[in-house]
């Protein structure tokens, strides 16, 4: 809500508030649409301000208020200014096989990180950046450094476990950038000559870095090891659990997380009950399951007391998150009548408000 002056009233504006004249008589009511009939009364009762609603007040849903809020906006101009110098970054070395400077990016991430006053929120901002085309493989990249500095918060890493964290996260999917853009985000399904190719970037990044800097074995591996599963299901070598470095479980899991939060040609963004359903129907067995219970469980309940539709059309606000069920919370419909979604397999939550 904002106070607007008369004068400067516009057809099409909506009353945050009742307006009162000086025997506080109410002259015209909240959610009223002004028009020019409206500014001559309000002129002819000598108001000289009006309480007017902002596009934030008309937003549905969380994610369209939290991209109208100020603190998105702040958010999103820094993001913007930083992009550029990481890109930049990131292609020099890559061009001209040189070392990437990691404390000029651990400089980028720093200077991003501090619009955001939490965690949770952070991930609310990521949510409603919107990249170019040609900047999604260095928006992935840049985006989960940002993420990962979170889930190793939330982890209870070291500080030091956590810089490697971020540095892991900034350089893992590097050889995707030797991959043709085409293939790399094909909306088709991809061929198994072009599936091969992009399987490859994990050793192509690896090779890079060992090559052109002086990383430290934890981000080497989470860069070569990032897509194998602790089942043994995952690429290059088929790994299994003990054998996977455990930076590489963490990225393994803010690299689906990322992917899974950004919109694709052949499906939009999903939200946060949507991502911790794909976790649980894909199985915590290809995961770290202390790392990915912990970091989904913060998701869950950093949802507390928003209201959801379900896929019924119902909608309802979630009072209890089932840490057995993260993804079917208790949710409360107006009537107060309270459904169990882990008690009814048929319903789902399609949107967050």
């Amino acid at each position: 809500m904002k106070a607007v002056a008369r004068m400067e009233l516009k057809p099409g504006m909506v009353t945050a508030e009742d307006v009162l004249n000086y025997k506080n008589e109410i002259i015209v009511t909240a959610n009223t649409r002004i028009n020019d009939t409206i500014i001559e009364k309000l002129a002819r009762q000598s108001i000289m301000v009006v309480p007017i609603k902002e596009d934030i007040d008309f937003a549905t849903t969380h994610f369209e208020k939290v991209r109208l809020s100020e603190g998105f906006k702040s958010f999103e101009n820094t993001y913007k200014i930083y992009f550029p110098v990481f890109k930049h970054l990131v292609m020099n070395s890559v061009t001209n096989r040189t070392p990437l400077n990691m404390d000029q990016l651990m400089d980028v991430y720093r200077n991003i990180i501090v619009c955001a006053k939490s965690g949770e929120l952070l991930l609310d901002y990521l949510y409603n950046m919107l990249p170019g085309e040609d900047d999604m493989t260095h928006a992935h990249c840049l985006n989960s450094a940002l993420i990962a500095g979170v889930f190793g918060t939330w982890l209870g890493l070291s500080n030091e476990d956590i810089n490697l964290f971020i540095q892991s996260a900034f350089v893992y999917d590097i050889g995707k950038l030797s991959i043709p853009y085409q293939i790399l985000w094909k909306p088709e399904r991809l061929t198994s000559e072009e599936y091969r190719l992009v399987m490859r970037h994990t050793q192509i990044g690896y090779d890079f870095l060992k090559s052109y800097g002086d990383f430290n074995e934890h981000v080497l591996n989470a860069t070569l090891q990032h897509h194998e599963r602790c089942d043994g299901s995952g690429y290059p070598k088929s790994l299994s659990d003990v054998e996977i470095d455990r930076f590489a479980k963490y990225i393994a899991i803010v690299d689906t997380y990322e992917a899974m939060t950004s919109p694709r040609s052949y499906r939009q963004k999903l939200n946060p009950f949507q991502i911790i359903a794909n976790y649980e129907n894909e199985g915590f067995i290809k995961y770290d399951y202390a790392a990915i219970k912990s970091i989904l469980s913060h998701i869950a309940n950093s949802q507390l007391g928003f209201n959801v539709q379900l896929n019924s059309g119902q909608i309802g606000e979630v009072i209890l998150i089932n840490e057995k069920a993260l993804s079917r919370p208790l949710v409360k419909l107006p009537d107060n009548t309270l459904i169990d979604m882990s008690t009814n397999k048929q319903l789902s939550i399609v949107s967050v408000f």
